[in-house]
């Protein structure tokens, strides 16, 4: 089992996770975080952590593309440890319906 990133932390971006992951598997592109799947220990400390509840575990159902999603842009994007100000409109974007289509870019966040 691992953790994944879904498409409700696009456009909000909380990263409470990354203080608490103890291997700093989360990724950060402008607009979202992902977990690499395959660095994922599979602890669970950071989906309580989620103001958005944007992580789940990959046993949850129609998770494979999100599996893949998290892989693909972990590698392409910076590691994240360190906690930062979520994206301005967070609030009111928490709980959005087609995020991924609306705000979701491959642009790389800052990490650090």
């Amino acid at each position: 089992m691992t953790y994944v990133v879904t498409d409700n932390c696009i456009a909000c971006k909380y990263t409470d996770c990354v203080e608490v992951c103890p291997v700093d598997c989360f990724y950060e592109g402008e607009t979202m975080l992902v977990i690499h799947p395959d660095e994922c220990i599979d602890c669970g400390v950071c989906e309580p952590e989620c103001p958005p509840d944007a992580i789940s575990p990959d046993t949850e159902p129609d998770m494979d593309k999100w599996v893949e999603f998290n892989r693909k842009y972990s590698i392409m994007w910076p590691v994240i440890i360190t906690k930062k100000d979520a994206l301005p409109d967070a609030d009111a974007r928490d709980g959005e319906t087609g995020k991924l289509e609306s705000y979701f870019n491959e642009n790389a966040g800052a990490g650090g």
